[in-house]
């Protein structure tokens, strides 16, 4: 893989503090930097395991070249192609053939990831004619755009290579399998997708979803068939149009072009549900239609002023002289921070603008792995979202001011909020709402999770499986995300009308669900921390988000507040438990809970009082009862779901967070071409929860924030320079350089919260190491 250039060079960061602290203006070019980290190749690849991924929010492509076949192949994911079994399939495979082939030996050869135009360049052929050929897809448009520029005599075939061709019985139910039980269900059947042969100059295919009796079982098997839950897999219809000017119909699945220098082609790309056939192919024609009229060109310009803005919101950029051994060789340290956090950063882009959040085990660029069935459709631990996992893109979100890429999050979980307070009622007798952490989107729990028997013979109305059947830390969690996002954004509406109804049914369930110790507290008991121990008394994570979240919502202005929210927060403030804690080796820490046995995983739910319920942490009391449970945690790593990093960062562990977000960043699948393309880990590649640790840990480094307070350099290396720009609550911009380990240059927006800016950590702790 040909690398990126480091950023400083040796004397380089004395010449700009110079400048810096001389008064000069000149300001910080971070669309001319963003340059510097275009992901770069010079020899073509073999297969989807060399692509580089580009996309517009809902549309994604897998893109890779092939020198044999004088080949641009990619692979179109989308956010909402759930098939009939719920699983989140690809569109198709396409091949881009040219003739005669400019890939082969002897010739030049590059593909470029042009970041700040979310478009993939390949380069080849003898000079002094070369083959250009741009891939993007329009960032307001559902358009794939493919335009070439190629010697005169040249042909283009363009191709979709489509796999699902017969109806397939799936071996490999995954954990989360609509039917997971075949001898109640019946088997896993693939259906294969249509190609149209009717179309001029058109390749026209999709799938179509049947409907199956898996879903409604899947609903009556919990006891919700009286709830109107609509089938969204039922007459759902995912694919795809390609066409261009001057391409004509070979066959079926080709089309051909032979004349003109620059050929454009553009494949359009729908899901709609429930729908016919007929009225699928109306809507594309509509959106053909409407593409047209804004023209190439125009809208050409509309999508690089949507990346422009998009990179334009954030950054940060890290300069250090050491250097890191990752899967490329021997690179320079800031390197690898900087553009693993803006790959990921990248990625999140591509694919957070959908309908559904951004999938933890591989997103929508899955590619194809030996020995898994479907080809690239294939993702460990299959269609479910777990909560713990489907969290962790998005907690860096609110500081790079990517607020657009939270809504399909916020709403998925918002939209499940009359499902959760029926089931509750349904189960437990009682008001408010639980969320499991297991769930489809459309708000049930897993077959696997919920067992082989129906509401009416469970010993329990609840789910069988003991892995998360008390697990119930997610809603807080949720509500404590929505109000960050609210403390950051201001957005009054979002805060009555989506943060506040959904915090006051999660923290009902709370106050009704649970009885009283001697001392008048809630006694959450039964309870587990997180997956990893099973029997608990006050199990920590529910505890700590209780505080947090009460504390917090105590905070927004009365006037928002309805009366029957403020009496809730009175009560629970008077009952909450204390945060657990234990003594190990005579020194108090925070504990998994008050009680806690059967340890069945590797988490450490000690330590989310310190994230994602930030009661503990630089600045705050009692910082050593965290720093303590850090040091003497059990399971340890700086990969997949694993927050280490993130809470050493939080705790101003600044030596540590350091070493554990430089393995972080170093760590991509070596099965992997792409350097962000990380996992498997625990779940799949590529592994969205490991980016989104990365990106969250950074930013903490060097920015936290309490409210109306923003600590600078909280826990940042002291050798390591930066430029940045981020986002505070109260809709506040910081952007500056640090050098020699202190802020040189700083400019906030608006400037009165100048006045709520602190420099470094005041910890005074040290943890024992990573």
């Amino acid at each position: 893989m040909k690398t990126t250039r480091a950023r400083f060079a040796a004397g380089l960061p004395l010449v700009i503090l110079a400048w810096a602290t001389s008064g000069c203006s000149r300001p910080f070019d971070a669309l001319h930097e963003l340059q510097s980290y275009d992901v770069v190749w010079d020899r073509p690849g073999n297969d989807s395991k060399g692509s580089m991924p580009v996309g517009n929010g809902d549309i994604g492509l897998n893109v890779w070249a092939e020198a044999d076949t004088g080949s641009v192949c990619f692979y179109i994911g989308k956010t909402d192609s759930w098939d009939e079994n719920g699983r989140l399939l690809k569109l198709t495979k396409v091949r881009i053939k040219l003739d005669p082939n400019p890939f082969g030996p002897g010739v030049t050869f590059q593909q470029r990831l042009n970041l700040g135009e979310a478009t993939v360049e390949v380069r080849g052929g003898a000079e002094p004619d070369p083959v250009h050929l741009n891939l993007w897809v329009d960032a307001n448009h559902p358009v794939i755009r493919i335009e070439a520029r190629v010697p005169e005599g040249s042909t283009i075939a363009a191709a979709i290579e489509p796999w699902r061709l017969a109806p397939e019985v799936l071996k490999d139910e995954l954990v989360s399998g609509l039917n997971f039980y075949p001898e109640l269900f019946g088997p896993t059947v693939g259906q294969p997708d249509l190609i149209l042969e009717d179309f001029s100059n058109r390749v026209v295919w999709y799938h179509r979803n049947p409907e199956t009796p898996s879903f409604a079982k899947n609903v009556s098997m919990q006891g919700l068939e009286n709830f109107p839950v609509v089938d969204p897999l039922k007459d759902r219809i995912f694919g795809g149009v390609m066409e261009g000017d001057g391409f004509v119909k070979r066959d079926d699945k080709t089309l051909i072009c032979s004349t003109g220098s620059t050929r454009r082609l553009n494949i359009h790309v729908l899901t709609r549900q429930p729908a016919a056939p007929q009225d699928w192919l109306g809507a594309v024609d509509e959106r053909i239609r409407r593409f047209a009229d804004a023209g190439p060109d125009r809208a050409r310009a509309a999508h690089l002023a949507w990346w422009n803005q998009f990179w334009n919101r954030s950054w940060i950029y890290v300069g250090s002289g050491a250097s890191v051994k990752t899967p490329a060789g021997i690179e320079n340290e800031g390197l690898v921070v900087t553009r693993g956090t803006i790959l990921q950063r990248f990625i999140n882009a591509c694919a957070g603008r959908g309908r559904y959040p951004i999938k933890f085990n591989g997103s929508i660029f899955t590619v194809d792995a030996a020995g898994t069935e479907g080809f690239a459709d294939y993702r460990r631990w299959g269609p479910g979202y777990w909560w713990q996992n489907t969290r962790l893109p998005y907690m860096g979100m609110p500081a790079a001011g990517d607020f657009d890429l939270m809504a399909p999050f916020f709403k998925m979980y918002a939209d499940l909020l009359p499902l959760c307070r029926y089931r509750t009622r349904l189960y437990f007798g009682h008001e408010g709402a639980y969320y499991p952490e297991c769930i489809y989107f459309w708000g049930t729990v897993f077959t696997e999770t919920w067992g082989d028997k129906p509401l009416a013979e469970m010993p329990e109305r609840i789910q069988a499986s003991g892995w998360h059947k008390y697990e119930w830390a997610g809603g807080l969690e949720m509500a404590a995300q929505m109000f960050e996002y609210y403390l950051y954004t201001q957005d009054e509406a979002f805060c009555a009308e989506t943060l506040l109804p959904f915090s006051e049914a999660v923290l009902t369930f709370f106050e009704r669900h649970y009885g009283f110790d001697g001392n008048g507290r809630l006694r959450l008991d039964p309870s587990q921390a997180l997956e990893t121990w099973w029997d608990c008394t006050n199990a920590l994570p529910e505890v700590a988000g209780l505080h947090y979240l009460t504390n917090k919502l105590r905070t927004v202005p009365p006037r928002l507040v309805p009366e029957g929210l403020k009496s809730l927060l009175g009560r629970l403030e008077a009952i909450l438990p204390p945060i657990p804690t234990r003594e190990v080796d005579g020194l108090r820490m925070l504990a998994p809970a008050e009680r806690f046995a059967k340890k069945q995983n590797v988490e450490n739910p000690e330590l989310y009082a310190v994230y994602p319920f930030r009661l503990y942490g630089v600045g705050k009391p009692d910082i050593e009862l965290a720093v303590r449970a850090l040091d003497h945690r059990e399971d340890r790593g700086h990969f997949g779901w694993r927050q280490d990093d993130l809470f050493m960062a939080l705790l101003g562990l600044t030596d540590q967070a350091r070493k554990g977000l430089i393995e972080r960043c170093s760590r991509w699948d070596p099965t992997q071409r792409f350097p962000a393309f990380w996992g498997p880990n625990y779940d799949w590649t590529p592994d969205q929860d490991h980016g989104g640790v990365l990106t969250t840990t950074l930013q903490v480094m060097l920015l936290q924030c309490e409210d109306k307070e923003i600590r600078l350099l909280p826990a940042w290396p002291a050798d390591w320079d930066a430029d940045f720009k981020l986002r505070a609550p109260y809709n506040t911009v910081l952007e500056g350089r640090v050098r020699g380990g202190k802020v040189v240059k700083l400019r906030v927006t608006p400037r009165s919260r100048r006045l709520d800016v602190k420099e470094g950590s005041v910890s005074g702790t040290k943890g024992k190491g990573d």
